[in-house]
C-alpha cells in the first residue's frame, strides 16, 4: 500500500492536508515527496469510499484550488500569510 511507511502523524497530516482547498497538490509534494497520483492513492486507501468519492469531486469540481495552473494568479504560496515559513520538514509545526 503507497504511504505504507509513513507514520501515523505524516499520514494524518497528508490527509489533512489534502482535504484542505487552498493546499496544492505541489505543497504536499515538496514536504512529503509524494506527487499527485501518489496522494490519490493514499487517499483511496485510508478512507472510507464515500469520503473519498466526495473528497475526488471536491478536487475536480473547480472550488478546490488544489492545482496551481488553476489557481488565482493572486495565490502565489503554499500558506497563509500568518503561518511560519515552510522548512521542508516532514510535519508542519502548528
Amino acid at each position: 500500500m503507497i504511504g505504507g511507511d509513513l507514520t501515523d502523524r505524516q499520514l494524518d497530516r497528508i490527509i489533512e492536508m489534502a482535504w484542505e482547498d487552498r493546499t496544492p497538490f505541489e505543497a504536499i509534494e515538496f514536504q512529503f515527496g509524494f506527487p499527485e497520483k501518489e496522494v490519490i492513492k493514499i487517499m483511496r486507501g485510508h478512507l472510507k469510499e464515500s469520503s473519498f468519492r466526495l473528497w475526488r469531486k471536491r478536487v475536480n469540481s473547480g472550488v478546490s484550488q488544489k492545482h496551481l495552473k488553476k489557481r488565482s494568479s493572486e495565490i502565489s504560496r503554499f500558506k497563509c500569510s500568518r503561518q511560519k515559513a515552510i522548512s521542508g520538514n516532514k510535519i508542519s509545526k502548528r
